[in-house]
């Protein structure tokens, strides 16, 4: 039986993004449709991890008993893996493959790194931090919970126990691709693929989606 493909955005952005847009139309070929779950949740504004993992569960849920493929991208594709730990003997039970792209699996240390001290004072203090939204094309704040919640999450202790592919662009400015090397170090499970990209892999669209179309096993279309 064909897996389902449910797609997991990134941060400041959106189910229509360029990556779900194109998987989209490469599933329609075959028929499939791909979910993609709004994870601006409960909004951008008041955004969570907690909020988004327990999105991806309710969206998991909704095609039982079917296995699903996870494609994650940049935080969407932390989000995987934190949904992953969190209902291992549960819906994540579901979950057969998982892809990930640009995997940011230290979300927290890359805003404080891009911040610095001062910006993540600033951010506290505020309680907003106001980023470009690709979804919305306009300015929009997040509150500082969202850096709170994210502390109770470690993607980098996470033991996965299924088939997992991660593409990660050596060119990547906004999130090292040696964080994507350290979490394939630690899981036998996963296999790691450079390229020669930058962090949207916009330029390497042809080979995700053959990385795709091998982790559901659809056959070339003539």
């Amino acid at each position: 039986m064909t897996l389902v493909p449910i797609y997991l955005h990134g941060f400041s952005s959106s189910p229509s993004s360029a990556k779900a847009r194109y998987f989209a139309k490469k599933l329609a070929a075959y028929g499939i449709e791909l979910l993609a779950p709004d994870l601006n949740t409960p909004s951008f504004t008041h955004l969570t991890m907690t909020a988004m993992v327990e999105k991806t569960r309710e969206t998991v849920a909704s095609v039982a008993p079917q296995s699903v493929i996870l494609i994650g991208s940049s935080l969407g594709a932390a989000v995987g893996i934190n949904f992953m730990h969190r209902h291992m003997q549960a819906e994540a039970q579901q979950v057969e493959r998982l892809l990930l792209l640009a995997p940011a699996f230290d979300f927290s240390g890359n805003r404080q790194r891009q911040l610095g001290p001062e910006g993540m004072q600033n951010w506290q203090k505020d309680g907003w931090w106001t980023v470009p939204h690709y979804g919305t094309g306009q300015p929009e704040a997040v509150h500082y919970g969202l850096f709170e919640d994210l502390q109770q999450y470690d993607p980098y202790a996470v033991a996965l126990e299924v088939s997992t592919t991660i593409i990660h662009g050596e060119q990547d400015q906004a999130v090292d691709y040696r964080q994507s090397v350290r979490f394939a170090a630690n899981n036998e499970n996963v296999i790691l693929h450079l390229v020669d990209a930058d962090h949207s892999l916009t330029s390497q669209l042809d080979v995700l989606w053959k990385h795709l179309q091998r982790a559901m096993r659809l056959p070339p279309l003539t």
